[in-house]
């Protein structure tokens, strides 16, 4: 089986949160980015301060693939799982939002590098990178 093409990602200029509302059905407010409804509650990523305290995730997005191009986003969680580095997938029509935690940016951008991608890093903080 050959691997898709290496792909051009790039940061995502906001830092998220990911939280779990289990007994929500929406959001209160409209400050949301993304929400996925399942049994167990709402799954809501919405933007936090670039500075501060609790779990916070650097976003890279790719280039519209389309959803009919099979692997692009395998070919981008395969080699951060193989690093055991955690994500949360959003995805888009046109493309997948691919959250990695804050601390691991760095690493997450060697290792999708090393995979063969190219990633725009021009949005992270002096501080991330």
């Amino acid at each position: 089986m050959s691997s898709p093409a290496a792909q051009h990602l790039g940061v995502v200029p906001s830092v998220f949160a990911v939280q779990h509302l289990p007994q929500a059905t929406f959001p209160e407010d409209d400050e949301w980015i993304a929400l996925v409804r399942a049994p167990e509650g709402l799954t809501v990523v919405r933007e936090t301060w670039p500075t501060g305290s609790g779990e916070r995730w650097i976003g890279l997005y790719g280039g519209a693939h389309g959803m009919g191009v099979p692997g692009m986003l395998a070919a981008i969680v395969g080699p951060l799982a193989d690093a055991a580095i955690p994500v949360f997938v959003a995805s888009t029509f046109h493309a997948d939002l691919v959250l990695v935690p804050e601390p691991r940016v760095k690493e997450a951008v060697a290792v999708l590098e090393e995979a063969g991608h190219r990633v725009d890093t021009k949005n992270l903080r002096s501080a991330d990178i």
